[in-house]
């Protein structure tokens, strides 16, 4: 081991590349041994590095919300287990509970592991991931119905699962028992297992390679320049106080209020109602990542994301509100609430830096739980299924179709060949929404439109979607977006059934579960529209020439 500090930038640079690939290698690890579809199709995690205060070193691929979850859940066990022989090497520790550092929801189990180098403590691997049933009140463990944390699911207040590499059984037990699927659980909880040990292994051989001097200072430099990235591009930002209150689906209306400066991006969230008796809350911790994310998009989004990249951000809430929920709050649809945050503050800034920022997306995750008995195991099945949807149109052209959320970020959706093999039920189709709306000298991407056809009786659909009642908004005279929502078509007397949130309403054999997400708000005079590209759109069916002539005008001369 070379024991003295080495601060040579090239030394530095390698340092934090190979925090990047112990990352990426974790990611890898944990989609190639996970058993749900969730996870290893549709990519709902994220895994990361920090040091040993529990701050950000480095992130792995994954959903960008689930990436600044890690170093406030990192914080907790740091803080929780102080004594000496708390933590010992080969110690695992788990928490998701959004009271005790789970930030997210109790389906997002956060995993954690210590890196040891000269007998303490110089680092800690960490990941995030979706499970498919954490017990509660109803399959799946979401439910609009729930009125406390305590329907929602099995809680796991920040605890060690594994003691000096054994794991403690009871532990794991009591994991399993409280859910409908427990062997698929537990096999998702040793992925993330075999994940953080191999984040570690890679951490240590760099520790003893380089020494733990030069480690620690290759990340706390690589941090602080993620804060002078920042600094020097949030100088560049228009200054001054912006806000924006804004009506939601339910008749709430939510506000923000931004101010930049030289030295602060300050969001104050005060003004905002009070937490819900049904589980559309979020914690403190959930917006000020959705803060970080759209502080990242708007100062440096092509560089790595680390603590320092962050550290310009003051956020305001008010507790007991539905931004800063307080315990026993249910909060299952949390991230329903959080993305309707990242819209507004995305909304607040748009007019004011257009090169930066397009008109609104369709702004929803569109989370959609289609469970059941499958008709070929006679095992429980849950569909857990973010949906696509279209984006807005910025300055430099059209908005793109069939792409997540921001907020979801870098996933995928899964491909009907799995869910069909998985899960009970039929894949018919799955198409763009030609819906009108989204029009303009740019217009706006397409949501899409697709059908699961079911194959069993008794049934169930869970799903919460937003933005149903008030599409994606546009910018400089662009015409709004269209809605998202569910049909749900009966296969007994084809009588359908509109939804945007409902909780266990009861499926039958061949019943159609329509689901339909909403094109992204144009930009620009839709009279301002370049012909050809008009033209275009009638050619690939996006929209009938009778329609475009009442958008755009005459066509043709």
């Amino acid at each position: 081991m070379t024991s003295a500090l080495t601060n040579d930038p090239i030394t530095q640079e390698i340092i934090q590349n190979s925090l990047q690939a112990a990352a990426d290698e974790m990611f890898a690890a944990m989609r190639k041994t996970s058993m749900s579809s969730i996870i290893y199709e549709v990519l709902d995690m994220g895994t990361g590095v920090l040091d040993a205060r529990g701050d950000l070193a480095c992130s792995g691929a994954g959903i960008p919300a689930f990436i600044g979850v890690l170093d406030k859940a990192v914080k907790v066990i740091v803080q929780k287990f102080d004594q000496p022989g708390d933590v010992e090497p080969g110690d695992v520790f788990a928490t998701n509970d959004p009271y005790h550092g789970g930030v997210t929801h109790l389906n997002d189990i956060v995993v954690i592991m210590p890196v040891f180098a000269e007998g303490r403590v110089i680092a800690w691997t960490a990941n995030i991931a979706h499970n498919s049933d954490v017990g509660g009140m109803a399959p799946g463990s979401l439910t609009g119905e729930a009125t406390e944390i305590f329907q929602e699911g099995l809680r796991l207040p920040a605890i060690k699962m594994i003691s000096k590499g054994e794991p403690i059984r009871s532990v794991m037990e009591i994991i399993k028992v409280n859910s409908r699927m427990p062997d698929v659980l537990e096999g998702d909880v040793w992925a993330a297992i075999a994940s953080v040990r191999i984040g570690a292994k890679r951490l240590g051989e760099l520790a003893e390679k380089y020494g733990v001097a030069t480690f620690e200072a290759a990340m706390a430099a690589f941090m602080d320049y993620g804060e002078r990235c920042s600094r020097v591009e949030l100088a560049k930002l228009p200054h001054g106080t912006f806000e924006l209150s804004e009506e939601q689906d339910d008749g709430s209306v939510f506000n923000c209020k931004i101010t930049i400066t030289d030295e602060e991006f300050v969001v104050d969230l005060r003004d905002n109602p009070d937490q819900a008796t049904n589980p559309v809350n979020t914690s403190a911790d959930g917006v000020m990542v959705v803060a970080q994310m759209i502080f990242k998009s708007i100062t440096d989004p092509d560089s790595p994301c680390n603590e320092g990249s962050f550290r310009p951000i003051r956020l305001l809430t008010r507790p007991g509100s539905v931004f800063h929920a307080e315990e026993p709050a249910p909060i299952g649809f949390y991230y329903e609430i959080e993305l309707r945050v990242y819209d507004l503050l995305w909304r607040c800034l748009a007019k004011h830096m257009p090169e930066r920022l397009g008109s609104g997306h369709f702004a929803s995750i569109c989370g959609t739980f289609i469970g059941g008995i499958h008709p070929d195991t006679g095992r429980q099945y849950t569909i857990i299924e973010p949906q696509l949807g279209g984006w807005g149109a910025n300055e430099q052209g059209d908005g793109n179709c069939a792409i997540f959320s921001g907020f979801h970020g870098e996933t995928y959706n899964c491909p009907a060949e799995i869910n069909e093999a998985r899960n009970g039920l039929i894949i018919d189709r799955m198409e763009l929404n030609l819906e009108p709306g989204g029009e303009g000298k740019h217009v706006g991407g397409r949501g899409i439109r697709m059908d699961y056809r079911i194959r069993t009786e008794g049934g169930y659909l869970t799903a919460g979607y937003t933005r149903s009642k008030f599409p994606a908004w546009a910018l400089d005279g662009g015409k709004e977006g269209s809605p998202n929502y569910i049909t749900v078509i009966r296969a007994k007397d084809g009588a359908t059934e509109h939804h945007a949130f409902v909780s266990g309403l009861t499926t039958h054999r061949d019943d159609v579960i329509r689901i339909v997400t909403g094109n992204g708000g144009g930009m620009g005079d839709p009279k301002d529209r370049d012909r050809d590209a008009i033209k275009a759109d009638i050619k690939n069916g996006f929209i009938s020439k009778e329609r475009a002539e009442e958008i755009y005008g005459p066509i043709d001369g």
